[in-house]
């Protein structure tokens, strides 16, 4: 029987001794040692089994049967006839040294040039594109301009024995843009909470669903609504929603 070889090294390990000593080590047998003598807890006699099952094994079809070899086959079949090499997408195993700087030196530009653009605070480039959540930075000043809430909210809330610090969603979709894109009142409502301008508030994209839900506690739920509507110029109505109740306010 011939067994085929093949030795994958790094460009510094081109040392012909070496790697013949490494090849040698590999193909050494592995070392073995005698299995201990089973000896069964049950007693055995060799006429009759000590267990028996409740029930009686189940039984299938021959097309069953059939169907599963066809399986197991179209299977096997598949798993050898893939091939795997560990040294797939490794630079240091490129065969080209001057190409494989120039590949480091292209990755190294491209991370420098990712982590620049998540620096920009503004602007209307690809990362604002693909970032989906948004989270405000607590402040001990931020119940200083907040006037209590409405007599219909209060009602509403207690009709619904809601608390203050229930969590609610304001719901900005695009008909409240007012000639803007959902993408640029996005923008802003991020520089707006990057400023702390919205107390507890979070707020994330639904681009699949043309929506950007602003989170909030409901105590602060009618001046982050009004806010968001003379910040960001919204028109018509947006809607404040809470789980498991539905629109419960509307401004």
């Amino acid at each position: 029987m011939t067994t085929e070889v093949i030795l994958h090294y790094r460009p510094y390990e081109s040392d012909p001794t070496q790697l013949l000593k490494i090849a040698e080590k590999a193909m050494q047998d592995f070392p073995t040692r005698p299995l201990s003598r089973f000896i069964p807890w049950f007693p055995h006699d060799g006429t009759k089994l000590p267990l028996k099952p409740k029930r009686l094994p189940p039984v299938i079809s021959e097309e069953a049967a059939e169907d599963v070899k066809q399986y197991l086959t179209i299977s096997e079949h598949d798993v050898k006839s893939q091939s795997y090499d560990c040294t797939v997408a490794l630079l240091e195993f490129q065969p080209n040294l001057k190409e494989k700087k120039h590949l480091i030196r292209s990755h190294t530009l491209n991370e420098q040039t990712t982590s620049g653009n998540l620096d920009k605070e503004s602007g209307g480039g690809k990362w604002h594109k693909k970032r989906s959540w948004s989270v405000s930075v607590p402040s001990r000043n931020c119940t200083e301009n907040i006037f209590p809430l409405s007599k219909k909210l209060q009602d509403r809330l207690k009709a619904l024995n809601l608390h203050s610090f229930y969590r609610a969603r304001w719901t900005i979709e695009n008909i409240n843009c007012n000639n803007q894109t959902l993408e640029d009142i996005w923008a802003q409502l991020n520089r707006i909470i990057r400023h702390n301008e919205l107390p507890s508030c979070n707020a994330t994209i639904q681009r699949h669903l043309g929506q950007i839900w602003v989170f909030c506690d409901i105590m602060y739920c009618e001046y982050v609504g009004n806010l968001l509507k003379g910040k960001l110029t919204l028109t018509g109505k947006i809607h404040l929603f809470v789980h498991k109740y539905g629109v419960i306010f509307s401004i």
